[in-house]
């Protein structure tokens, strides 16, 4: 039996910090009332942020992470950079339609569309012809508007001030 009578679509974007933070904290609050959650992360091959760890705490969460752990050049992307997007996007069909999720976090999605790693109709695709009962959140900066138009929710973080414009680097249990 589904979760949730009706799934919306959730929309994570802006320039500033906090996309996957308030995904993650969706996915912890659905988990405490009994939900199953996929999480995907596109672009994220790196294995120590902290959420992973964090995520394993959960039984109901299931984790998956997508791509190489080097940051992807916008203008010149590694063929590996296709194929774990394309391995992504193939893992949140399954999630999205086997019945086994009620919310499907896809996580750094809007940039592997920016950056032309997928085509915005394979994403639209899943999107539009999820079954009724699944959420689905989509993050990352740089939202399409096609994918803003077929949004419920759509939160745009800006940044006001962040510690990086003075120098203060990535810190460990904040930034990863």
């Amino acid at each position: 039996m589904a979760f949730l009578e009706k799934g919306l679509v959730h929309v994570y974007t802006g320039n500033g910090k906090g996309k996957t933070t308030a995904a993650l904290g969706l996915a912890v609050r659905a988990a405490g009332h009994g939900a199953r959650i996929a999480i995907i992360q596109f672009m994220k091959g790196w294995p120590y942020y902290g959420e992973i760890e964090g995520l394993k705490k959960f039984d109901n969460i299931t984790h998956h992470l997508t791509g190489r752990p080097d940051f992807v050049d916008p203008k010149n992307p590694d063929p590996a950079d296709y194929q774990g997007a394309k391995e992504g996007l193939a893992l949140a069909k399954e999630a999205i339609s086997s019945g086994k999720y009620d919310l499907v976090i896809l996580d750094e999605i809007n940039v592997v569309l920016d950056f032309g790693l997928l085509e915005i109709k394979e994403v639209l695709d899943v999107v539009k012809n999820r079954p009724s009962s699944v959420e689905i959140v989509l993050t990352g900066r740089y939202a399409p508007k096609e994918i803003i138009e077929v949004a419920d929710y759509v939160t745009e973080m800006v940044e006001v001030k962040h510690p990086y414009r003075s120098g203060c680097s990535s810190r460990k249990c904040i930034e990863y």
